[in-house]
């Protein structure tokens, strides 16, 4: 190892190379694939130091999670900001970011719906991930209800159906699943418009 990179370790704490570790090795490979030996070595702390921060494996799962959530929840929010005044209803913006994600190969999109079905709906890693995704549905209502829709939490299921079959055709080879599902978010749109106003 350099003195550059010895140096560039030693300025970012312990605790955030863990992490960086685990955001990488996790979104790659699931939680279970993913050892505890394997994480100290490759994020260059003692065993002692890791389990300092972490007391166990879950924990520091429980953590990449909370860390994507808000990773993934702040670019939509600056995505709706940047969308201002046009005539693409808001909601849209949401499949234009995971359009993104998927041309960039960005691993952690599948995370929530991976690691629920890795460790099951009654683990707590698998709870942790039932709730991100309930908070991802709560976004959606959010915007539906600003663009006007009635039933929004209806719609934002209707939505999130959408958003969760993107990741997995993604995730199948398919470079358009966002694109396709965005299509078909807009036609829900205006179907629920013209049932609104007739």
């Amino acid at each position: 190892m350099d003195q550059a990179t010895i140096g560039s370790r030693k300025r970012v704490g312990a605790r955030q190379r863990i992490l960086d570790t685990s955001f990488e090795l996790f979104a790659q490979r699931g939680i279970r694939d993913v050892g505890v030996d394997e994480l100290i070595t490759r994020s260059g702390v003692a065993k002692a130091t890791f389990y300092k921060h972490f007391h166990t494996k879950d924990e520091l799962a429980l953590a990449y999670l909370q860390r994507w959530y808000e990773e993934r929840s702040a670019a939509i929010n600056d995505a709706v900001r940047r969308h201002g005044e046009t005539d693409t209803p808001v909601l849209l913006v949401v499949f234009d970011v995971f359009d993104e994600w998927f041309q960039q190969g960005v691993a952690e999109v599948s995370s929530f719906l991976h690691v629920m079905m890795e460790m099951g709906p009654d683990h707590p890693l698998g709870k942790a991930s039932i709730d991100y995704l309930a908070r991802t549905r709560d976004q959606l209502a959010d915007l539906a209800r600003a663009s006007g829709l009635k039933e929004p939490e209806d719609f934002a299921w209707s939505c999130h159906i959408l958003l969760k079959g993107s990741i997995v055709a993604a995730a199948e080879g398919d470079p358009r699943a966002a694109e396709r599902a965005r299509h078909m978010a807009a036609l829900l749109i205006e179907d629920r418009r013209r049932r609104q106003n007739g």
